[in-house]
């Protein structure tokens, strides 16, 4: 189930949206106010952001550039009666990957939040090869080569690494990779991922330069 943050102000639209949402196999945490959606960023992990743009204080498009200095990586769309062209210019510019204009069609909305997710899910995923510091590591063929010598990698050691791949330098938190790869957050999923991880800390000492670094309450940063 795909996690989505809702920002929008209006209560009507904005429970009818996330009823919606959430009847087609959604996760969503609904927000009213740029601030509430910043300390969201800050606590949760999300899939995709919908930002509304006329908000009291924040609006949209400044909730966006603070959202990208929080999570780089995650993907958003803006949803806004504000239908100038140099408005949806300047969603594009800000790196939105899609501008959706009020009043919406909601089966059109889902298919495009689909699509959006199912690329970055690719995005993620075609990568078949990572060079990390003096390794290689193969996720097709579950394998670490540290020059001649290869490890053969579980699918759950094998997972957690691409997911730490795709976050080099940047924090991937507990609930992501909790989320994504055991599909629950409960006591014995968080003991069994800290175990992984001692895994591949053990994988990757031959490189100094490869750290898994702890981020107490958060998650860990893979600095490469």
């Amino acid at each position: 189930m795909k996690k989505l943050l809702l920002l929008e102000d209006d209560p009507s639209f904005g429970y009818i949206l996330s009823e919606y949402l959430q009847m087609q196999d959604f996760e969503v945490h609904w927000v009213k106010t740029g601030e509430e959606a910043l300390l969201s960023i800050e606590r949760s992990t999300f899939d995709l952001a919908i930002l509304d743009i006329m908000l009291p204080t924040i609006n949209g498009f400044e909730v966006a550039q603070l959202l990208k200095q929080k999570n780089k990586d995650l993907p958003f769309i803006f949803l806004s009666a504000k239908s100038l062209k140099i408005d949806k210019l300047k969603g594009f510019k800000m790196g939105a990957f899609d501008y959706v204009t009020k009043p919406i069609e909601e089966e059109v909305l889902v298919a495009k939040i689909q699509a959006l997710l199912n690329q970055v899910y690719r995005q993620e995923k075609v990568i078949n090869h990572f060079i990390l510091g003096a390794y290689h590591f193969y996720p097709t063929q579950f394998k670490l080569v540290f020059n001649e010598e290869e490890i053969k990698l579980t699918a759950r050691e094998n997972d957690l690494l691409v997911l730490l791949c795709n976050h080099q330098n940047v924090l991937l938190s507990r609930e992501k990779a909790l989320r994504q790869i055991w599909g629950d957050q409960d006591e014995f999923s968080r003991k069994s991922m800290d175990v992984f991880i001692s895994h591949l800390r053990k994988y990757l000492a031959k490189d100094p330069q490869l750290k898994i670094e702890n981020v107490h309450g958060k998650g860990f940063i893979f600095k490469t």
